[in-house]
């Protein structure tokens, strides 16, 4: 059973091994459904961070 991970830039809950971008910032690697929701977060990490801003 995979874990389940969220996409930070659109909220989409999913299996982590169906993920179709993975992206390692700050030592943490964050995954995504999708190139473009990866895309979004390399432009503004912190903007989709839990408690940044």
């Amino acid at each position: 059973m995979s874990e389940r991970v969220k996409d930070l830039v659109c909220g989409m809950e999913f299996d982590r091994e169906k993920a179709k971008a993975v992206f390692c910032y700050r030592g943490k690697s964050y995954y995504f459904c999708s190139p473009g929701c990866e895309e979004k977060f390399k432009k503004e990490p912190d903007r989709y961070l839990p408690g940044r801003s």
